[in-house]
């Protein structure tokens, strides 16, 4: 559960700690922003992808279900500053399917917590090889990374790609051929 009061303090401590005036007019309601921003984008911390595979539907057509291009912002472990980009996320179902959102959904729990890409790729795959009990998963991630945008190296536009092969997937290079023409359509 978090802690707005610690959020708020933690946040007037750097202001400080940066030189600022934290009774500047700008400034004096920043902290309770920052907490309340916090509850917004840390919120699948509190969340558990389960949840969006109680319901299950029986499938007769076992072949591949894709969602592409579901939109994800994130914040990296690392800098605590953001990450974005497009999740796609493919499973051949084992006779039961999950409603199209809960992907999308799944995505979210996962993608709302201090995460690092290539763990959040993995999450998903997981939570589908855990509740839908699928042939195969593939999940590709690629993402824009503001640590790597705004500081360090300073390389705007630079995308990261992560994937996981699972399953049928792993088997199958045509079957991965097959997701990566259909994502890039």
């Amino acid at each position: 559960m978090m802690d707005s009061e610690k959020i708020k303090q933690g946040v007037a401590l750097i202001l400080e700690g940066i030189g600022e005036d934290t009774s500047r007019e700008g400034l004096l309601d920043t902290p309770d922003r920052i907490a309340r921003m916090c509850e917004e984008i840390f919120g699948g911390l509190e969340q558990d992808a389960a949840e969006h595979f109680v319901k299950k539907f029986h499938a007769t057509n076992n072949n591949m279900v894709l969602e592409k291009d579901i939109t994800f912002y994130s914040v990296c472990e690392h800098h605590l500053l953001p990450f974005y980009g497009k999740a796609h996320v493919a499973y051949i179902p084992n006779d039961k399917v999950a409603g199209l959102s809960k992907i999308a959904r799944t995505v979210e729990v996962f993608a709302r917590r201090p995460q690092i890409q290539e763990n959040m790729t993995a999450q998903i795959a997981d939570a589908l090889e855990e509740h839908l009990e699928p042939k195969g998963v593939m999940v590709l991630l690629e993402a824009e990374h503001m640590c790597m945008t705004m500081r360090g190296v300073q390389k705007p536009g630079t995308k990261t790609v992560t994937t996981i092969v699972r399953g049928a997937f792993a088997d199958d290079m045509m079957l991965q051929q097959t997701f990566l023409q259909m994502v890039n359509k």
